[in-house]
């Protein structure tokens, strides 16, 4: 077998590999402290924080005796809690009292349960802030719409737009805010390559003409994507696919629809140069507004936009609600995707192993610093909320139990915890060693 078709095509292996670890570190990192801090807070003693496994590279010890080390191995981390080590010994009536609260053994059943959600919950504020915080320095789009930067287009297209220009309308839709001129974006009836738009300046209102709003200009690429496999970059714009001229981006959507996976022949304009590509669209399962899933073929690119208009920087109402409905939409979408796959709704091609990941996050770090750390956000919600599952060896898990003590009043046996620790240990291994496999071989 060529293992050399498992190399990712968006960048050599050895950057791939470091945008991975980079972002599963400081996911990781994020978990296990909430974890730390918050079991140090309910009086319970850590011994060891490791990031990552096997031989330690570097620690240091510090003034609560806890000692900090980075492993060789970069791919997790944990917390070794006092008592960890030896837990059959923390409930021997020699052991002091006091030296068994700080432990996750002999600590009260509230402070254990707080120490164990912690892990996820930090995964979920470390998103929050990352949202937050490139919502508050990127801004939100002022109003009135001001143009503030044009995007490069070929020299065929007429387009009279300058910064500064106030958008009134653009064919013949109004622009009365910028929200009103990002549904002009979305809006599908502009089917020419140029339109009439009309713009204040200087203080007069007047006609042009430009690009249409939804330009055929790749905006965005999807990791993984057969768009980013042969090599399309944003920016690109798309001139003709098969010999068809391509004048706005809806276009390019029916074509691709209509080819049922056969080979695409790409016309693309890139900095003055026209590059020809060969593109094979692949069938993907898309979330819907209404929660369910439609397969489409796709190639992986999104819209991007002909120009950029003036910023202000949100208010902190408005930081904080679209940094919570983005962790929403991750979470729903996730369990709804999840829910299809386990009910053969949708293809479990749908389920990325750590091969997968790793691709990713090459190709969002080969995207920019913006997008990258972004993806990081949106991959601790996922961390995050796969931690909360009521599975053995997961933090939900043993929230599971200690649930279980709160009603009854007593821990789980010990033969039961043995027996539940050893399933869950085996669906987490069964459902990796499925997702690898998704990969690798299963869905190329």
């Amino acid at each position: 077998m060529d293992f050399s078709q498992f190399i990712p095509q968006f960048g050599n292996l050895t950057f791939t590999i470091a945008a991975f670890v980079v972002a599963l570190s400081v996911i990781v990192a994020v978990h296990e402290y909430g974890h730390y801090i918050v079991g140090r807070w309910c009086g319970i003693k850590a011994e060891v924080f490791s990031l990552g496994f096997g031989p330690v590279l570097f620690a240091r010890m510090d003034r609560h005796n806890t000692r900090w080390q980075v492993a060789l191995l970069p791919f997790g981390g944990y917390v070794r809690f006092l008592g960890d080590a030896n837990a059959a010994s923390v409930g021997s009536t020699a052991v002091d009292p006091a030296r068994r609260r700080q432990t996750m053994q002999g600590a009260p059943l509230w402070a254990r349960a707080l120490t164990v959600a912690a892990g996820p919950v930090f995964n979920f504020i470390l998103a929050f802030l990352v949202f937050a915080g490139v919502v508050l320095t990127q801004g939100r789009a002022s109003d009135p719409a001001i143009i503030a930067t044009l995007t490069d287009l070929p020299a065929t297209v007429e387009n009279e737009l300058l910064p500064g220009d106030r958008v009134i309308s653009a064919g013949g839709l109004p622009v009365s805010t910028a929200d009103g001129f990002f549904d002009v974006a979305d809006a599908d009836d502009i089917t020419t390559a140029t339109t009439v738009w009309t713009i204040e300046r200087d203080g007069n209102r007047i006609d042009v003409t430009g690009p249409a709003p939804l330009f055929p200009i790749v905006g965005s690429l999807t990791p993984n994507s057969a768009a980013m496999d042969v090599g399309l970059e944003v920016g690109d714009v798309i001139l003709s696919v098969d010999g068809t001229s391509i004048t706005y981006f809806p276009q390019l959507v029916d074509l691709i629809k209509a080819s049922d996976g056969r080979n695409l022949l790409f016309a693309v304009w890139r900095d003055g140069v026209v590059l020809d590509f060969t593109i094979q669209p692949r069938r993907q399962d898309v979330p819907m507004a209404d929660g369910g899933f439609e397969t489409r073929w796709l190639v992986g690119i999104a819209p991007g936009q002909i120009l950029t208009v003036e910023t202000e920087v949100p208010s902190l109402a408005e930081t904080v609600q679209v940094s919570t409905r983005q962790i929403g939409y991750i979470v729903t979408s996730s369990l709804s995707g999840l829910w299809h796959v386990v009910t053969g709704a949708i293809s479990t091609c749908a389920l990325s192993g750590p091969v997968g990941i790793a691709e990713a996050s090459g190709a969002m770090a080969s995207q920019g610093a913006v997008n990258f750390i972004w993806f990081i956000a949106v991959l601790s919600v996922a961390v995050g909320l796969l931690n909360l599952f009521p599975v053995p060896m997961l933090d939900g898990g043993h929230l599971v139990f200690h649930a279980w003590e709160a009603l009854t009043g007593r821990p789980p046996g010990d033969g039961a915890l043995r027996v539940l620790m050893g399933a869950g240990l085996t669906l987490v291994l069964a459902l990796t060693l499925f997702a690898l496999a998704n990969d690798l071989f299963l869905c190329p």
